[in-house]
């Protein structure tokens, strides 16, 4: 039989960094997209790709 793990509780910066990181990354997305050409579009779509990249290992972690 299988036991739960047991939670403990987190601090702040726990529970928040994950998304404020993803928050900075997609304003230097839009920001780069919006103010540059050339390489600056590439990083708008590696900045922007973070929150997709991120929604899919969730769905895919809760699936198993």
């Amino acid at each position: 039989m299988m036991t739960k793990p047991t939670c403990r509780a987190r601090s702040r910066w726990e529970v928040f960094a994950a998304p404020l990181i993803m928050g900075v990354l997609s304003l230097i997305g839009l920001v780069s997209a919006l103010a540059g050409d050339g390489p600056a579009d590439w990083l708008s779509w590696v900045t922007l790709a973070v929150p997709l990249v991120a929604v899919g290992w969730a769905m895919r972690r809760r699936r198993t």
